[in-house]
């Protein structure tokens, strides 16, 4: 799995105009689902974005996490974080799990993250979404679960 994960002061998702998801301070993830993966990735992921420690403490150190500012998630699937941009100028996708692998490991991510006690909104899958957000500092921070940073 990869994410990007920014962090917002507010962000949401509209679908054919309408808004289906709002939150206020917290993080915008972005979640590409890669073929090979399973539920352990998802795990490792969630535990690391609740506990990442990148929002401002009373210092000004970036030494707070999501969960310790009681903060909400916007979790949108993006298959396109798998693009291979290596040869010719048209990205290839076939590192991409296809939407029936893609979909359920999406909900379990999502459902990870709630079992971990924090608020979380989402996109549609594989609806075109128009995302909107405020990068705050800003901050963004790309993580792999297979690249283990």
């Amino acid at each position: 799995m990869r994410t990007v994960v920014q962090r917002v002061s507010q962000a949401g998702v509209r679908v054919d105009g309408e808004q289906i998801s709002r939150i206020g301070v917290g993080l915008l993830v972005l979640l590409g689902v890669d073929s090979g993966d399973n539920e352990g990735e998802a795990d490792y992921l969630a535990e690391k974005i609740v506990r990442l420690r990148i929002f401002e403490d009373a210092a000004g150190k970036m030494n707070l996490s999501v969960e310790d500012i009681a903060g909400e998630l916007l979790v949108v699937s993006q298959f396109t974080l798998l693009a291979d941009c290596r040869k010719g100028r048209r990205p290839g996708f076939s590192r991409a799990a296809r939407p029936e692998l893609a979909e359920p490991l999406c909900d379990y991510f999502v459902s990870r993250l709630r079992q971990l006690g924090v608020s979380v909104q989402t996109g549609r899958f594989q609806a075109e979404m128009a995302v909107d957000l405020v990068n705050d500092g800003p901050v963004t921070i790309l993580l792999d679960s297979h690249h283990q940073f």
